[in-house]
């Protein structure tokens, strides 16, 4: 059995195919758009000119899974959606537009199945997950394999971009800000900031983060950990705009130029907050969390 699962997060809407045989699901193919979808977001609302990007994105999508002879394509929106007034407003104006449904789930859920996916590819049992988005942030803690307790924060590393960085880079004092808006937030939603020696990362800034960590620290593409004091390192090491700076992570990060400080902003506040010494970067996720939970779970079309 194959299906598509269909993600529209904050910065990127991702379509992800898989095949599912004998307990094992294997990723046949993945696509990404840059849709930033939350730039679109006007006073809490996302107006037809965010809509129409994730119609065009969703048909294009559909087009590609007819041609394959691939009927099943399930989709679902983090906080670009949940986030916003008129959520049912743009539910329901994308079905009109492209016939297709879009699940739009709670930050707790996400943390959940975030964690779900995650837990594929992590040897820890116990620690702190971290999922980190374009508009939100999922912190989940767990014991023995088992989930203890979960936090969502609306914070992520593309709303925090356009709410706190004027130009390209951010300055020193929006950096500041940035950092202050992370602390205030893990105060807000009162998480357990109880030590922890390890975090699980997921999501796409994560993997940036893994990626430009390699790079600079002269690593193998593969290697999946980022201690804390790395962290500290990279954000001292890029903090000013300089060209070669720029160059650089335009090499290897170019979708997320402006939002990869923001975004190791966020991993290292949290993580410093935790005591925690190193974070694990999962290739798995939120879409495999939702494979598992809401397709396999609820059984495919025949």
């Amino acid at each position: 059995m194959i299906c598509g699962i269909v993600d529209i997060g904050s910065n990127t809407i991702r379509l992800s195919v898989y095949k599912c045989e004998n307990g094992e699901n294997r990723l046949l193919m993945h696509r990404k758009t840059m849709a930033g979808v939350a730039s679109y977001i006007k006073s809490g609302r996302l107006p037809s000119e965010g809509i129409r990007i994730i119609c065009k994105t969703l048909l294009e999508y559909k087009k590609l899974l007819d041609n394959l002879e691939i009927p099943d394509m399930h989709v679902f929106a983090t906080a670009p959606l949940r986030n916003i007034s008129n959520t049912e407003e743009v539910v329901e104006s994308i079905l009109e537009e492209t016939g297709i449904s879009v699940n739009v789930i709670s930050g707790e859920e996400e943390a959940v199945l975030s964690f779900t996916g995650a837990t594929l590819g992590i040897t820890h049992k116990s620690g702190v997950m971290l999922d980190l988005g374009g508009g939100s942030t999922e912190i989940l803690r767990y014991e023995d394999g088992k989930i203890l307790s979960t936090y969502s924060l609306p914070i992520g590393s593309l709303n925090l971009f356009n709410r706190y960085v004027n130009g390209f880079y951010p300055t020193e004092d929006e950096r500041k800000k940035i950092r202050k808006a992370v602390e205030e937030q893990l105060e807000r939603a009162n998480v357990d900031l109880s030590p922890v020696a390890h975090i699980c990362g997921v999501g796409g800034t994560v993997r940036a983060a893994s990626q430009v960590a390699n790079h600079f620290f002269c690593r193998s593409d593969d290697y999946r950990i980022i201690s804390v004091e790395e962290l500290k390192m990279l954000l001292k090491r890029i903090k000013k705009p300089d060209s070669d700076n720029v160059h650089e992570l335009l090499k290897i990060v170019p979708d997320r130029i402006h939002t990869i400080i923001p975004g190791l902003i966020v991993l290292e506040t949290i993580s410093k907050a935790l005591n925690a010494e190193e974070i694990t970067v999962s290739m798995c996720g939120v879409r495999e969390g939702y494979l598992i939970k809401h397709v396999i779970g609820e059984g495919f079309h025949e």
